[in-house]
């Protein structure tokens, strides 16, 4: 665990108060991200090849000016703290995802990991030549990733050359619970592993297959 001052995670109610303000601000017919897809974005950036400042991340966040100050900068506080620890919580080996819930037609609510993989393929769009070039040469970092690349494709977040079943309910819930420790093996991964210079500089296209946008597992976000 590192020895710097670990930035506390943010209350019950600021988690809220972010929530709402993403829900209020997204734009209808766009696939923007929500709290869950903020957390999956800010995670993959934490522990990916090379850092990026907020003035990258922010627009995948924010999507207009703010019409209040006050707000603006009550949001941007909120922003930053949930920033800050996510690498603390790894650090401490306390992560644990923000999920969506969705609806079931049965009555009960179930887990979606949809938002927060989104978030993920957009981090990875943002490094991509790191990750591509990364990924292709080393079959381990794949590996690694697998219980998440495995949530994208049945959350239509990444588009997979070969045809897959969807995964069981049961394998669904088995690649959740798999989430933080593929956190902490890919933050280990980059720790050892840093990217070169060339693979920072490469390219940087965005892989085609983390275009599309997620798809609900059914019913509505309800968080």
């Amino acid at each position: 665990m590192s020895e710097r001052e670990v930035t506390p995670s943010l209350e019950d109610h600021e988690l809220d108060e972010l929530d709402q303000y993403l829900r209020a601000h997204a734009r209808e017919n766009e696939a923007d991200l929500l709290l869950d897809g903020v957390h999956g974005l800010l995670t993959l950036l934490a522990i990916g090849p090379d850092p990026a400042l907020p003035d990258e991340w922010l627009p995948e966040v924010l999507h207009a000016p703010f019409t209040d100050e006050e707000e603006g900068e009550r949001i941007l506080l909120l922003l930053a703290k949930l920033n800050d620890s996510i690498v603390g919580e790894i650090d401490a080996e306390t992560y644990e995802p923000i999920l969506g819930e969705v609806d079931l037609e049965d009555g009960g609510v179930a887990l979606s990991a949809a938002g927060w993989c989104e978030g993920v393929s957009r981090a990875i769009d943002l490094r991509a030549s790191a990750w591509e070039s990364r990924l292709a040469e080393d079959a381990q970092l794949m590996e690694m990733l697998g219980p998440v690349m495995a949530l994208s494709v049945d959350e239509g977040v990444l588009t997979a050359e070969a045809e897959f079943e969807r995964l069981t309910e049961q394998e669904y819930d088995d690649c959740l619970a798999h989430i933080p420790q593929v956190v902490a093996q890919v933050a280990q991964y980059w720790r050892v592993h840093p990217a070169s210079e060339r693979e920072k500089a490469g390219s940087g296209a965005a892989s085609s297959e983390f275009r599309d946008p997620p798809r609900r597992r059914g019913g509505r976000w309800v968080h």
